[in-house]
């Protein structure tokens, strides 16, 4: 399974804030934003990830992130020209992976939960498509599923004006491999883009498409505006400050996750500078290296 996110699009209304960088190369309280969405894939067991870029910005990730080899992983890099839809995405992968099914997460989504990442190893997997469902306040600024009286997903409307449920879809999706041919036979929008619930159901019609209601007391923040972005970097504090454990470390995901041994988890906390950052690490290798009482 490949793990594809979405880093490219213009993020105008973040703009000033992305006028010289990425919408996803800001900071979420401690870390950039793109971190989240890795760590969540991570967690789900995915270790190849294609994210999907743009020109101005490819250079910039690759300082950041590099190939992934020092959290264990593999990461390339796609070049979207312009933004046309979240399912033109599908449409980069190259043909070399077109045989694997497909986790795709926006790049300004953060989820965060107790046994979330046990939850996705053992839900991405088998034919057809998996979404998710989280229900909201404001369903009219999302894409909708309506259920039948068994929870079956009868439906998606993408932002109604009165919506029949209060069920939003998160920025997290599941494709067979199928997923790839189905999203050239797509045909742009109103808005002029190749839109995800179009892609979705094709799936739902075929019978193919199952819903997972999240775990109640999971988040799901959408940081995609300046009130949102601030929003996300307050939560993330308050989780932090109170549990002393910080979301989306990728560093702390590689070795929990055995992907990196403890010399080269070693090795990476000396790439860091003394501060908050560093000192977190080296208290996650204290820990891990101590006895169990």
């Amino acid at each position: 399974m490949i793990g594809l996110i979405l880093a490219g699009g213009t993020g105008s209304r973040l703009s000033p804030l992305t006028k010289a960088t990425s919408k996803q190369l800001l900071a979420i309280y401690d870390k950039p934003m793109i971190y989240y969405p890795i760590t969540t894939l991570m967690f789900a067991g995915i270790r190849k990830f294609l994210i999907v870029v743009t020109p101005k910005t490819l250079e910039n990730y690759r300082e950041l992130l590099g190939d992934g080899t020092n959290w264990g992983i593999e990461i390339e890099y796609l070049i979207q020209e312009s933004p046309m839809g979240i399912a033109q995405s599908l449409k980069l992968v190259p043909k070399e992976y077109h045989a694997e099914s497909c986790t795709l997460i926006l790049g300004d989504n953060l989820f965060y939960g107790m046994g979330l990442g046990s939850s996705l190893k053992n839900s991405l997997n088998g034919p057809g498509s998996i979404i998710f469902a989280y229900e909201v306040a404001n369903p009219s600024d999302y894409g909708v599923i309506n259920f039948d009286s068994e929870m079956k997903p009868l439906d998606i409307v993408e932002k109604p004006l009165n919506p029949l449920s209060n069920f939003a879809i998160p920025g997290l999706y599941y494709f067979d491999h199928t997923c790839y041919e189905l999203a050239r036979t797509l045909v742009p929008s109103k808005r002029g883009e190749l839109e995800i619930t179009d892609l979705i159901k094709i799936y739902l019609k075929a019978n193919t498409l199952k819903v997972k209601v999240l775990a109640r007391g999971t988040a799901w923040l959408d940081t995609g505006s300046p009130e949102n972005l601030l929003s996300a970097a307050n939560f993330v504090k308050v989780v932090e400050d109170r549990q002393g454990m910080k979301i989306g470390c990728p560093e702390e995901v590689a070795f929990r996750e055995g992907l990196i041994d403890e010399f080269k988890f070693a090795k990476l906390i000396d790439t860091y500078p003394e501060g908050d950052y560093r000192n977190y690490l080296k208290k996650i290798k204290r820990e891990l290296n101590s006895p169990q009482l």
